[in-house]
């Protein structure tokens, strides 16, 4: 009962700060969401572009592209897990200097996931309905259906992804609210590890946890949601 209090309290809290901390730094949400895109798409370091590691899984698997879909998710839930290990470890004692690495890192790595689980669908990643539809879907199945439902997104990622042209107000929401949620997030996730221990470890453990399991639900989400296209 006190464990789920105290994550209730984290989540509370997460969702009140996040707001405020794009809005006191609005290039954070309109900059770093489509930057991580970006990189995700085009590749970015030792990372190559998320088609080429998705074809790369694609031949592995023999052109069974539903069992490369698996492996494109099970590969980024454990990049997301040693990222989420790495930039936790400290609790709120180093937060300000690496919280903004494990929210870029996992847009990156999550962008990534999901344009590749779309370009194995069939979906063209320069096109940007599919790119906003990517961002969608790294907001998760829960979200995006509370959001539709008030009228908050016009439709689910495949729509947006199939819709008959480019809406470009899109784009700043998208970017706007996917900023906030993996903000909130981090945020969350670091109140809950402190609340409890404030052992150095255990906040590498929660991360490492937190975003490996968000991660894949996300995959899940992606995998469900952006049904086969003919590919190209």
């Amino acid at each position: 009962m006190a464990s789920r209090l105290k994550k209730g309290l984290a989540v509370e809290a997460a969702r009140q700060l996040a707001p405020r901390v794009t809005q006191m730094a609005p290039g954070l949400t309109q900059s770093f969401v489509r930057e991580a895109l970006h990189r995700a798409i085009n590749g970015v370091g030792p990372l190559p572009p998320a088609a080429q590691a998705a074809e790369e899984q694609l031949r592995e698997q023999h052109g069974n592209v539903d069992k490369a879909v698996r492996e494109v998710i099970e590969n980024h839930v454990l990049y997301a897990g040693v990222g989420g290990f790495a930039t936790n470890l400290g609790g709120l004692l180093t937060a300000a200097v690496v919280a903004p690495a494990n929210i870029a890192g996992l847009a990156l790595i999550q962008s990534r996931m999901v344009a590749g689980i779309a370009h194995l669908r069939g979906y063209d990643l320069d096109d940007p309905r599919v790119r906003n539809a990517i961002l969608e879907t790294i907001l998760g199945e829960d979200t995006v259906q509370r959001m539709v439902k008030k009228a908050q997104l016009p439709a689910p990622p495949m729509a947006v992804a199939t819709a008959p042209q480019h809406d470009p107000t899109l784009d700043q929401t998208m970017t706007t609210v996917l900023a906030n949620e993996l903000i909130g997030r981090v945020i969350g996730k670091r109140i809950a590890t402190t609340v409890g221990k404030r052992v150095p470890v255990v906040g590498g453990a929660v991360g490492l946890g937190a975003d490996a399991w968000s991660t894949w639900r996300i995959g899940r989400y992606a995998d469900r949601e952006l049904r086969p296209r003919a590919r190209r």
